[in-house]
């Protein structure tokens, strides 16, 4: 059995989180080897710009680069059927979402949300289009389907009609290596390094709607001084972001919130390790990794009762409705005043994130080719 891996969306340079999918695919092929059974061999159909090696996975580069997304779907859909044709490939992986349209061998897809329909303002017009359109036609004649957690399971289901039976769910693992409890010393170096008070709540992700950031910021609103502590926001601008700024600003909020931008991610781990309580009111997520990252590092995490969130944080987290005002109010007291709270919250948070790793993400994988292929 010798199986093509389509993983185009790779990073030229890979590491632990240039992005959610590039995360994903990395540490899944990272572990893929140790669970093949004997005699299947992989090849990674990757672009040009991959400079990483995935021994003993063998890797197949174009010969451009494939970042650029109207690069990356004409190598997919064009020259990626010629690249199959004649190299003894018996089975076809999609890792994100769309297989070329004139490829007949056996296949499975990874689909990781469908926030490109749910929230379609979120993509050029062309790119939602191609995703919808692709994507829902290769799930349909995939032999099997891959996703992150149970909800966007459910969601193929009841959005696209696949069947519950055809689906299999691999949720992503925690890099326990670097999301852990760190060093006293070293979270004081950083906290000092950043300038940061000794007690604040964080939030780490992309500024748009879904993350329900205006929510949030009402609830915090309501608070009195002594209840609230300073709230500081990472991550880069989305699409339709400056209500978040306008709501900082009519609820006169601006010396009590900061923004601090796109979070490196070698800082990740320093972030939540500082932060007293990590708030994360999504409202839409495949599976909602800054959450798991969160508790993995023995934050307490407050987070919404919606989409896959419940799936990572029950029985660690505490949950709140997304557009529950006082909800989110209420929930931000306790974690100001509740120490015995937030100590329970911790303890709880690494047992949860220990469960996740990716050795089990990857076995899944190949559990669903064994599944799919027959052999």
């Amino acid at each position: 059995m010798h199986i093509a891996l389509n993983a185009h969306l790779l990073s030229g340079t890979t590491g632990y989180r240039s992005a959610g999918i590039h995360q994903y695919m990395h540490h899944v092929l990272m572990h893929l080897p140790a669970w093949l059974p004997p005699g299947w061999d992989t090849t990674l159909l990757a672009g040009a710009q991959l400079t990483a090696d995935y021994a003993p996975l063998h890797v197949h580069r174009s010969r451009f680069n494939t970042e650029h997304p109207a690069r990356r779907i004409a190598w997919e859909q064009i020259a990626q059927p010629f690249a199959l044709m004649g190299r003894g490939f018996d089975a076809y992986h999609a890792m994100a979402f769309v297989a070329p349209l004139a490829m007949r061998l056996p296949l499975v897809t990874t689909v990781y949300d469908l926030s490109f329909v749910h929230f379609p303002d979120r993509l050029p017009r062309a790119r939602r289009a191609y995703l919808t359109t692709l994507a829902r036609q290769t799930c349909q004649r995939a032999r099997r389907v891959l996703t992150i957690s149970q909800a966007t399971a459910r969601d193929l289901t009841e959005t696209w009609g696949i069947a519950p039976e055809r689906i299999d769910v691999a949720a992503p693992g925690c890099d326990r290596a670097r999301f852990r409890p760190l060093p006293q010393a070293q979270i004081e170096a950083f906290r000092a390094q950043e300038e940061l008070p000794a007690r604040f709540w964080l939030f780490v992700g992309t500024l748009e709607p879904r993350k329900n950031l205006v929510t949030l910021l009402e609830a915090y609103a309501r608070l009195s001084p002594d209840e609230r502590l300073p709230l500081i926001i990472g991550g880069g601008k989305g699409w339709d972001y400056a209500p978040i700024f306008a709501a900082v600003e009519r609820l006169r909020l601006d010396d009590d919130v900061r923004f601090i931008g796109f979070v490196p991610a070698d800082d990740l781990p320093f972030w939540y390790n500082c932060a007293e309580t990590f708030i994360y009111p999504s409202v839409f997520e495949g599976f909602g990794l800054p959450v798991l990252e969160a508790m993995a590092c023995g934050t307490p995490v407050i987070t919404s009762d919606a989409s896959s969130l419940p799936e990572v944080a029950s029985g660690a987290g505490h949950l709140v409705p997304p557009y529950d005002v006082d909800g989110w109010a209420s929930a931000l007291r306790m974690a100001s005043g509740d120490a015995a709270w937030r100590a329970s919250a911790r303890e709880r948070g690494i047992g949860r994130a220990a469960g996740y790793t990716w050795a089990e993400t990857s076995r899944i994988t190949v559990e669903c080719y064994q599944k799919a292929f027959g052999k």
